[in-house]
């Protein structure tokens, strides 16, 4: 196992039933490293010497996985506990998240091989807690060795390739024989599905507030992270954004290709800001389809366990702090703001008299 340090990096998403290797979380794991900020580490043995450069990039890494951990914490409970209220985005993950040095560009690539210890082959960055994968034992910085008996690939292109892997084998059986080394020695483990809502669950490299969701993903990103006092209040956040995805709104408003755009810029580790300049090509969300939002959410919120009294504190701050006329901010994006404050005292109360009665929390 390599040394102290990392315990994180972006990881791909949960590794489904069918082909994607990693398809309902895309957050950063945890990794060790030796490297303390600011100081530059030894040579290590058949490795090029480590420059400031990239020591610099080993602690941009190193920072982006620690917000990446909250965010993938925090949202665990929320895929795995609404799976029932997900129906068209509901799928069966193994629940870890994996990825080897060739998941960072240029610079970055070097510098998670040689100051982090990332190398050839994948290695668990995060497991899902609740999930099979979390029960089975697995453990951030396992090494994946193989797959039901069949050798897993290395490389540059390991995390497809073991996608297909996985595929035939998930297509056939509801858990995955996977053989792991950990510490130097290598073990077997027998990893059952999870059914989760399979939303891909990214972190933004930007520090405007606020949060995507394209309909398949749930951006939030590092500047909606900082405002987020607590879990709870940045549960409501992940959660009214996997709400607009079960609700089709990305789709309903044309908004989709756009916001998707968006995404795939700020997961970047350098994203191009200049796409956020104006609106960013984004049309505010209709009062209707953010009430309905608003109302899921504070399901989702309640059924994952966070407690749901301070929602609305917690959105009446963000619009005093942020409100609509600053750009590329929540706000802008969901004006309707006295609207949606009524919609979730409402639905509070509707929920609190539900479990007062012991009646499901079902919309």
């Amino acid at each position: 196992m390599i040394p102290n340090r990392l315990q994180r990096f972006k990881s791909a998403a949960l590794v489904a039933g069918t082909a994607a290797l990693l398809a309902a979380c895309s957050t950063p794991g945890q990794m060790q490293s030796s490297t303390t900020p600011g100081v530059i580490p030894s040579q290590a043995p058949g490795k090029p010497e480590v420059t400031p450069q990239m020591a610099a990039a080993a602690d941009t890494l190193t920072r982006m996985a620690t917000q990446h951990d909250r965010l993938y914490r925090i949202a665990a409970p929320l895929l795995i506990d609404n799976a029932e209220l997900c129906t068209k985005h509901a799928r069966n993950l193994l629940g870890f998240t994996a990825k080897n040095r060739y998941t960072y560009p240029g610079q970055y690539n070097e510098a998670a091989w040689v100051v982090l210890g990332m190398g050839e082959r994948l290695q668990v960055t995060n497991v899902l807690n609740g999930s099979g994968a979390a029960r089975a034992g697995l453990r951030q910085g396992d090494r994946l060795l193989a797959a039901a008996g069949t050798q897993l690939p290395e490389g540059p292109n390991a995390l497809s390739q073991a996608g297909a892997v996985f595929g035939p084998i998930m297509s056939k059986q509801a858990s995955l024989p996977l053989t792991i080394e950990r510490n130097g020695n290598q073990r077997d483990l027998t990893i059952p599905v999870t059914r989760a809502c399979a939303f891909a669950i990214e972190l933004g490299n930007a520090d405007n507030i606020n949060a995507y969701a394209d309909g398949s993903r749930v951006m939030v990103t590092r500047g909606m992270l900082g405002f987020a006092q607590n879990d709870d209040e940045l549960a409501y956040v992940v959660a009214r954004t996997m709400a607009h995805n079960m609700l089709g709104h990305a789709a309903t408003q044309r908004n989709a290709a756009t916001i998707g755009s968006i995404i795939d810029n700020l997961t970047a580790i350098t994203p191009d800001t200049s796409m956020l300049i104006g609106s960013g090509g984004i049309k505010a969300m209709p009062v209707a389809d953010d009430v309905a939002a608003d109302r899921l959410g504070v399901y989702l919120v309640a059924r994952a366990g966070y407690r749901i009294e301070g929602a609305s504190a917690f959105w009446k701050r963000l619009a005093a702090t942020y409100p609509a006329r600053i750009l590329n901010g929540y706000t802008a994006n969901h004006p309707s703001t006295t609207q949606r404050i009524a919609a979730i005292d409402k639905t509070v109360a509707e929920v609190k008299a539900k479990k007062s009665g012991k009646k499901p929390l079902v919309p």
